[in-house]
């Protein structure tokens, strides 16, 4: 199976990353010309004097207790956008700054949307590059160290009123900037740290096996890998190791940014078919299903050469050379398998679709689902009914 040559890739998000990142704030939003940032983030990072790191490195500006907004809710949606946009225009703010996790970044691409557009009522803009505007000077500050969200140009953000997810697709909901500042993260505890941790790690399993990786998306997805293998365990278990924190930190980012380009395949799919049909959290989903996904694309000589790699990059050189090449893909898998089993005794992540409340009973809607979802043109070989549901009894 072969790919073509033709590939885009596209990244404009600045990054700044590194101890004390966030001292480059106020240069950055001088060179903005932000001078009144509505500040996007939840009760918890306050609680947790997160929110006071990033207003202290903003100390050149006057920051109005009602430029924050602390009640974004673990899920984007429609309410708490409006609300924000709202705020933002009632103060006129010039820019936005999100300080938090995907829901939280998601929601500020919402409302940076509604006010780039000018609209009251963003379910108008539901689909791809349905923007045309300026958008407004954008800033993401990430808390959690594995959705890759600062640089995704893609946001879900919930209409309770249908309970349906809306998604939202424009390289204009890309940030300007993004900070990766190790103090931001410190405050995950292990259990969480190793959720985050397998996130990025599946991204990156993704961006590097799917049809429409390219040598660019792949040598983020690659480094990243390697990042993580060197550092995800470590981390967990020494979880205020700065060194291993901003690791991890620069993994997610990287992975994201290779799967913002190469896309996602049959993994996401029936994880994405998980979340939707039995209500399961999207990183345990993923999380569970990794391995067996895998296992499944070992058919395919296409994903097998890219095993090799990933062997390479999860065990290093060392392991490579004393593994024959005829079992260097399967041994990707079992690297895989080697660093969620570690985690589970570490912390008790789930390894069972069961344990995280999916019922065998869900599988036919689940499969039905997931073979509805674009990204399994992006998976090797041509998906089948069956195959979905190998995967699902496997990791069941």
């Amino acid at each position: 199976m072969e790919t073509s040559n033709y590939f885009e890739f596209f990244n404009p998000v600045k990054i700044n990353s590194g101890e004390q990142a966030l001292s480059s704030l106020n240069y950055e939003l001088e060179q903005l010309h932000v001078s009144k940032p509505l500040i996007l983030t939840n009760q918890t990072l306050d609680e947790l004097k997160i929110l006071d790191i990033l207003v202290a490195s903003i100390k050149d500006l006057d920051i109005n207790q009602r430029q924050i907004i602390r009640t974004v809710p673990n899920q984007a949606n429609l309410e708490i956008v409006k609300k924000a946009s709202e705020r933002y225009r009632e103060l006129n703010c010039d820019g936005i700054i999100a300080l938090g996790g995907e829901a939280i970044i998601d929601t500020a691409k919402g409302v940076n949307l509604t006010i780039s557009e000018k609209v009251d009522d963003l379910k108008k803009l539901t689909g791809i590059e349905t923007a045309h505007g300026d958008m407004q000077p954008f800033i993401v500050v990430p808390t959690t160290g594995g959705t890759g969200s600062e640089a995704a140009l893609s946001a879900v953000i919930n209409d309770q009123s249908s309970n349906n997810n809306l998604e939202f697709i424009s390289s204009k909901l890309m940030p300007d900037l993004a900070v990766i500042d190790p103090r931001m993260t410190f405050k995950l505890p292990p259990r969480l740290t190793a959720s985050t941790g397998v996130d990025a790690l599946v991204h990156a399993v993704e961006a590097y096996t799917g049809l429409q990786k390219n040598p660019l998306s792949d040598a983020y997805a690659f480094a990243a890998l390697k990042l993580i293998g060197n550092n995800l365990k470590k981390l967990v278990n020494d979880v205020n190791n700065k060194k291993y924190r901003m690791a991890m930190n620069n993994a997610a980012l990287m992975a994201g940014i290779a799967f913002s380009n190469s896309h996602a395949g049959i993994i996401h799919a029936v994880g994405d078919a998980c979340e939707k049909i039995s209500e399961v959290s999207h990183g345990d989903a993923l999380a569970v299903l990794l391995p067996h996904g895998m296992f499944l694309n070992l058919k395919y000589n296409y994903c097998k050469n890219c095993y090799e790699d990933i062997l390479l990059a999860l065990e290093g050189t060392e392991k490579l050379i004393k593994t024959k090449e005829e079992d260097r893909a399967l041994m990707a898998v079992d690297a895989v398998v080697g660093i969620l089993s570690e985690l589970r005794f570490l912390t008790g992540i789930p390894v069972r679709l069961e344990e995280i409340g999916i019922k065998r009973s869900e599988f036919e809607q689940i499969i039905d689902k997931a073979m509805h979802n674009s990204t399994l043109l992006n998976s090797a070989g041509q998906v089948k009914r069956e195959d979905i549901k190998s995967i699902l009894e496997a990791a069941f």
